[in-house]
């Protein structure tokens, strides 16, 4: 797979684009995460898969650098799981736009690929290192976490995939367009 310089200038900018919505993360976890799971999204369809995975990769680890998560700090382990749960969600993107076409792939790809994360994260962020590590958290943390790492994932996942859909639509025209 050879990676060209204007897929790795196409992806560092869906980075930044990714990075700057992480300082709005205070504000609210439905104003960043749909945001990252968008580009994520955008990034495996107007770039290519390894774009999405670098994304889904890098951007827990930016995410936690501006804002430290104290469910990350006490169980550092989460983080690699918020990684793959974000390549799950990359993966199917790409595997229904390329591999599963058929009309309506990339939406079923977005679906199917936010209920797989969510399940992925609730699986083992709750129900595995919850449960061997959950006394380095409080309760309220745990009960955050809990729903964070559940419910939040699988709605901001959903409203990523639909705001992508929304930006696919008249990008993948002009793509398109560009290449004549």
């Amino acid at each position: 797979m050879k990676i060209t310089t204007k897929q790795l200038a196409q992806t560092g900018l869906l980075l930044a684009l990714c990075i700057a919505s992480q300082f709005f993360k205070n504000l609210s976890v439905y104003i960043t995460g749909p945001i990252v799971n968008t580009i994520i999204i955008i990034a495996v369809l107007a770039v290519g898969l390894f774009s999405g995975l670098i994304i889904s990769i890098i951007a827990p680890i930016t995410a936690y650098l501006i804002t430290a998560s104290p469910i990350i700090t006490a169980i550092p382990a989460v983080m690699p799981m918020i990684m793959i749960g974000n390549c799950i969600l990359a993966f199917s993107v790409w595997l229904f736009s390329k591999k599963i076409s058929f009309v309506g792939s990339i939406p079923a790809g977005m679906v199917i690929g936010s209920i797989v994360k969510s399940v992925f994260m609730a699986v083992s962020i709750i129900n595995i290192l919850f449960t061997l590590f959950g006394s380095n958290l409080n309760e309220k943390q745990l009960a955050m976490g809990k729903t964070t790492f559940s419910t939040v994932q699988f709605v901001t996942a959903l409203i990523g995939s639909l705001l992508a859909y929304l930006i696919w639509q008249p990008l993948k025209k002009y793509l398109k367009n560009e290449t004549k």
